[in-house]
């Protein structure tokens, strides 16, 4: 008896369909191929670290900064008036020789002389009865000089440190005058010495026998940074 296939059982009428299917597959996986990402594989080293401190530098300063002193007022500036009387003749009459010409000689013109005033400047005492004073005694003296002195920026980086000796001239009128250092020690300090003795306020001036007289007046100025 022959076996007969059913249609259902028949499978070469669906080859073509398995056919497609693979090919829809194997499009599938390479298109899969082609999308694949592959990432670099990093080996790390963890290792232990040591933790270093790092100590913080701390600057301390030498000297506060002040506020500087305010201006000195100025002194209104005064005209004078030379006021003479109206009896004095001016002579305004000038006189033109309408008969001169290029052939006439004339004198040299000679400038009249003027007689120059000698400035007799006033004497400066080293020692007299009564000495200038400071307003305050040499208390205040010393206060002006530690709140405006500002020790120099060069000096406080050098390490520069000393005594400046100063000399000047204590006028009549109490102001100082003629401010000059008679030894040094650089780095701005001299300066520094020099610019706080001019902005001094008005001294109690010396006197002699009765009047007020111009004094030199010498003193040192020391620099000491702090901590040294």
């Amino acid at each position: 008896m022959d076996k007969r296939k059913t249609k259902k059982s028949d499978l070469e009428g669906k080859s073509l369909i398995f056919v497609e299917i693979g090919l829809v597959v194997t499009l599938a996986v390479i298109l899969l191929a082609f999308e694949w990402k592959k990432y670099d594989i990093q080996k790390v080293d963890i290792t232990t670290r040591d933790a270093v401190e790092v100590m913080e530098e701390v600057v301390i300063q030498t000297k506060q900064d002040q506020k500087a002193p305010p201006p000195k007022p100025v002194a209104p500036s005064t005209t004078l008036l030379n006021i003479v009387e109206n009896d004095i003749e001016i002579e305004t009459e000038i006189v033109i020789d309408v008969e001169s010409d290029e052939n006439l000689e004339l004198d040299d013109y000679v400038p009249p002389e003027i007689e120059e005033e000698e400035v007799v400047e006033e004497e400066i005492f080293l020692i007299v009865e009564n000495q200038p004073e400071f307003p305050g005694g040499d208390v205040g003296r010393l206060k002006y000089l530690r709140d405006n002195i500002k020790y120099p920026q060069l000096a406080k980086e050098t390490g520069i440190q000393g005594s400046v000796y100063i000399t000047f001239v204590v006028e009549p009128d109490g102001r100082v005058s003629n401010v000059q250092v008679v030894r040094g020690i650089g780095g701005g300090c001299d300066e520094e010495a020099i610019r706080v003795v001019k902005n001094m306020p008005k001294w109690k001036p010396g006197s002699q026998r009765g009047r007020n007289v111009r004094v030199r007046f010498s003193m040192p100025i020391k620099f000491t940074l702090q901590g040294a």
